[in-house]
């Protein structure tokens, strides 16, 4: 044994560590989450795996609509139009929970983007949230990448704001379907996993 670290206090390190791997004990409330997205993050709704991944020792709530934009009216879809992520935001009320997580762009042009998260944020905060998530999208072309720098952009302006890099952690994996934003199975497990680490921090 080397001088300075006796076993009981090697013993000690390895229970502390162990303890902060875990999110949550059995007498701990499970932190209450909302992910309002677009039908990019709707792959969850169709992975059940992808759900019980994301969902261990959280209260999530899934609020997914196809063709949903941040603040400017929704796109049509079948024939119906989603609400927008800020309304959605506000019909939620306290019900939205500790933690919400955003991942909206891809409908939309990034000009306006940044003003949009703004209000995202005010009414996130007013309804009794903690922490945002906001997920950068993947960039497939020029004006993904100009919302994501209005993503970065927004975070030096709200404390509150946690970035989730996705475009970051998910490039060069064959994750998508043939848009290269759209998930398949494995792509939906891989994004639960992704999350539940900024949920958590998002929380704290």
């Amino acid at each position: 044994m080397s001088r300075g670290v006796s076993l009981p206090s090697l013993m000690a390190i390895g229970v502390l560590a162990a303890a902060l791997a875990i999110p949550a004990s059995a007498n701990t409330k499970p932190i209450r989450v909302t992910v309002v997205g677009d039908s990019v993050a709707a792959s969850l709704h169709q992975v059940p795996s992808a759900q019980t991944a994301l969902r261990k020792g959280l209260e999530v709530r899934l609020d997914l609509e196809v063709c949903r934009r941040l603040v400017q009216p929704s796109c049509a879809f079948k024939g119906a139009t989603p609400s927008t992520a800020l309304q959605a935001v506000r019909a939620s009320g306290r019900s939205l929970g500790r933690v919400l997580v955003v991942d909206v762009g891809y409908n939309e042009e990034p000009q306006g983007y940044g003003a949009g998260i703004d209000q995202v944020m005010h009414a996130a905060l007013a309804q009794g949230v903690r922490g945002v998530v906001w997920v950068t999208l993947r960039e497939r072309h020029g004006s993904y990448r100009r919302t994501n720098i209005a993503i970065m952009a927004a975070a030096t302006r709200w404390p509150q704001m946690l970035v989730a890099d996705w475009n970051v952690y998910s490039a060069g994996k064959p994750w998508f379907r043939d848009d290269g934003v759209h998930m398949g199975a494995t792509g939906a497990t891989a994004f639960a996993a992704f999350l539940r680490p900024h949920i958590f921090r998002a929380a704290s």
